[in-house]
């Protein structure tokens, strides 16, 4: 009886110190952002960041990775080790558009998906004289003249492109992109005529929407955008399968225990309900979207089997 009663003791002893027994997290995590500082995925993530320490009770540190439109940052995130204490801040295109452009060491299905925060839709402006007045009208109106219009984007693999590409492509619309380095620039070279259509962020355009000086007439979401009551969403054209927004997630490593990263998903849930980050969220133009678990697994598929297809349709998908 006293052997017996002495492995018993052993076992529980031993298991009580394993690390799937203990407390997580017991220790900082990492969350590694494969961005420069100082831009929208860094500022969402360092906001995000406030509350989630409180969440989780440990400190958090992000550390900026940028590079190659995320690839670095996320090919150095693939090789860490899945315990949960390095995680992966990122939007959507290094994970769904990126691995179609160039060679890199991971895929949504080599990452564990924990949690999508938030959204924003891109938007299609033009000048106030032009002829149309609502997203069918304008639509309507570059089909009539094909390779007429200019419109500024974000480059060759952007979102914002591929986003106004796929919508195209629906339509049989040819127009002609014109890449910059940013929304800001492409602003600027919009309202000095440079180009047609304003392809880019809500926020920039925004007071000039105001002013008068742009109309903005479609999003790239299914749904309308209250702060764009003339631009329609792409549900009210009929078409929501063509949404393409920019989005912003949280994934750990592949082979991420399944606890750990709902314990994530559960304090991130909560973060997100701080209203000054719902404020903040607001002021830049997004919108909370939680998509958890294998929903977000499914997401980042169907995106990437999409883009893809656009990306072959524009003949820059890597063969």
């Amino acid at each position: 009886m006293k052997t017996t009663l002495l492995l018993t003791t052993a076992t529980v002893s031993a298991l009580a110190f394993t690390p799937a027994m203990a407390d997580y997290p017991d220790r900082p995590i990492e969350l590694i952002v494969p961005a420069p500082a100082g831009g929208g995925t860094d500022n969402v993530a360092r906001m995000l960041n406030q509350y989630l320490e409180e969440e989780l009770g440990q400190p958090v540190a992000v550390l900026n990775v940028a590079g190659g439109g995320g690839a670095i940052g996320v090919n150095q995130f693939s090789r860490a080790r899945p315990d949960g204490y390095t995680l992966l801040s990122t939007w959507n295109s290094p994970i769904t558009t990126v691995p179609h452009m160039q060679r890199v060491q991971y895929s949504y299905e080599t990452l564990t998906p924990i949690t999508s925060t938030s959204q924003s839709a891109y938007t299609l402006c033009v000048a106030p004289d032009f002829p149309a007045e609502s997203g069918e009208e304008f639509l309507a109106e570059l089909q009539a003249n094909p390779g007429k219009y200019t419109y500024g984007n974000d480059g060759v693999g952007g979102t914002m492109r591929l986003a106004a590409e796929r919508i195209f492509e629906a339509y049989d619309i040819t127009a002609r992109p014109i890449p910059f380095g940013g929304a800001g620039e492409t602003l600027q070279n919009f309202l000095g005529g440079h180009v047609d259509i304003y392809g880019g962020s809500i926020t920039p355009v925004l007071p000039y929407v105001e002013e008068g000086q742009a109309k903005c007439l479609l999003v790239t979401s299914a749904d309308d955008n209250k702060a764009l009551p003339q631009a329609s969403g792409l549900a009210a054209l009929g078409h929501p399968e063509l949404e393409t927004v920019l989005w912003r997630m949280m994934l750990g490593p592949e082979g991420m225990e399944e606890e750990r990263a709902e314990a994530v998903a559960d304090a991130v849930a909560r973060a997100v309900e701080h209203p000054e980050f719902q404020e903040f969220l607001a002021a830049q133009g997004e919108t909370l979207n939680l998509v958890r678990g294998e929903a977000l697994r499914e997401r980042l598929e169907q995106e990437t089997q999409a883009i893809g297809e656009t990306l072959e349709y524009l003949g820059l998908k890597q063969q």
